[in-house]
């Protein structure tokens, strides 16, 4: 099932997620319509958050062909170092770009679709994806990691095509 995905700037983009207690057969249907929802958008991940479900659930699939789909269930950046500038874009900020510093390889801790705990090293497009997504889980968007001019202009650019 496709779920609406919230736009900034809506305050609810901001609300601190909620670990998940148990990985349980609504949060499996939950991960199946998140991914059903970020391949139609189209995009290359979606944090639980941005589907207004404020729990600690990110899907993402980097690959061309939509053929390696993950799913962190309460990831936790366990090691991060090196610094690498991305382009970065969002499905809840549409048709916005600009690049953002981040951590060039980090390792993250989750949860499967399972329940099963596992540990993932990654880099480039991935790390900054998964980096990215947290964020989310965070209450943070990208455009906090730009210039204050930068968000004002997107703000204003937000409220006129609202218009």
């Amino acid at each position: 099932m496709l779920l609406p995905i919230l736009h900034y700037p809506d305050k609810r983009l901001r609300t601190k997620a909620k670990p998940i207690t148990e990985v349980n057969d609504a949060i499996r249907t939950l991960v199946k319509d998140m991914f059903e929802t970020m391949y139609d958008a189209p995009g290359i991940g979606l944090a639980a958050t941005q589907v207004d479900h404020h729990i600690r659930l990110i899907v993402i699939d980097t690959s061309e062909d939509k053929s390696q789909p993950l799913c962190l269930i309460n990831p936790q950046i366990i090691e991060k170092d090196g610094e690498l500038e991305w382009d970065e874009g969002c499905l809840s900020v549409p048709n916005y770009y600009e690049c953002v510093t981040r951590a060039n390889h980090i390792k993250v801790s989750a949860l499967n679709e399972q329940g099963k705990k596992f540990e993932l090293e990654a880099e480039e497009l991935l790390g900054v994806c998964i980096q990215h997504e947290i964020d989310h889980l965070d209450g943070i968007l990208f455009v906090d990691h730009l210039s204050k001019l930068k968000q004002r202009r997107l703000l204003e650019k937000t409220r006129k095509s609202k218009k």
